[in-house]
């Protein structure tokens, strides 16, 4: 059985693949500070000095949201950039 391995089973490819979606995720991070960072100063022009409840609730919120979109954009990419989105429709080769 010299089956060859293909997507995450393939150690190569799956250190490549989960680097690559390591990197979204800092890159995500750091525009969810920055976001973050912009949204408490522009609602302090806006409304004033905000509480430190409102401050943490506001970067918690932006913070959090760009980070899930960034991980499950970065899951989108691992999965197709590795081959799992062919291999589920198998048909043709049966």
């Amino acid at each position: 059985m010299n089956e060859h391995k293909t997507g995450l089973d393939d150690p190569e490819s799956a250190r490549f693949a989960w680097a690559r979606f390591r990197r979204i995720l800092t890159w995500m991070g750091l525009v969810g500070v920055i976001a973050a960072i912009v949204s408490v100063w522009a609602l302090g022009r806006i409304y004033g000095t905000l509480g430190w409840v409102a401050t943490l609730a506001t970067i918690g919120g932006v913070v959090g949201t760009v980070l899930m979109a960034g991980a499950l954009m970065g899951l989108a990419f691992l999965s197709s950039g590795t081959g799992h989105d062919e291999a589920v429709d198998d048909r043709d080769r049966h």
